[in-house]
């Protein structure tokens, strides 16, 4: 592995499950430092999450998923501290993409060239903060007029893979878990 890094990852009430937990602890588990957190809410408080599964219909389907706790404050945080940053997918990127700090916080990491990890609907983020500009990126299908809208190139890849332009490593979903987190991790490698 290489040397640990400070990560950032920025969540919200009803962020994906897996997209939240799977690259949390993994990112963990392998001896980096990982910061959660969330608009309006303290180190040791949570988020609810919503697992997101694909059973046959027209879209994703919704269930309640666990209470993740933050253990880091929002508002405390310093993004020129961290050395890159992930964005998981779910709802919560759809209302956080109305918050001028976090808008301010995800500009910060492109403008410095830092790797940037977001999956499934975590693209809403980018398109907002209008970082994807002339940039390969995959996100949920149902995001891609986001991605074209904000000038980037929607990347039709398989469920379960991912793709990697420059700092920014992007997936569909959390199916995609192994081929994101392994490409970011070469990404934070380097």
């Amino acid at each position: 592995m290489s040397a640990k890094k400070k990560i950032l990852m920025i969540t919200g009430d009803f962020t994906e499950d897996y997209e939240t937990m799977v690259p949390f602890q993994t990112l963990l588990a392998v001896g980096h430092e990982v910061h959660a957190v969330c608009p309006g809410k303290k180190a040791g408080e949570s988020v609810a999450t919503s697992i997101h599964d694909f059973e046959g219909d027209q879209t994703y389907s919704e269930k309640r998923g666990h209470n993740f706790t933050l253990n880091a404050t929002f508002a405390e945080v310093d993004v020129a501290d961290y050395d890159a940053l992930v964005i998981p997918g779910g709802r919560a990127p759809e209302y956080l993409r109305l918050d001028k700090d976090v808008i301010d916080a995800v500009r910060h990491f492109f403008e410095a060239g830092k790797p940037v990890a977001a999956i499934c609907h975590g693209a809403q983020l980018l398109a907002a903060a209008r970082v994807i500009e002339g940039r390969t990126v995959s996100a949920y299908p149902a995001c891609r007029p986001e991605v074209e809208l904000a000038g980037g190139t929607y990347a039709e890849i398989a469920i379960d893979g991912a793709v990697t332009d420059g700092n920014l490593v992007t997936a569909p979903a959390w199916p995609a878990h192994p081929a994101w987190l392994s490409q970011f991790m070469t990404a934070l490698a380097a």
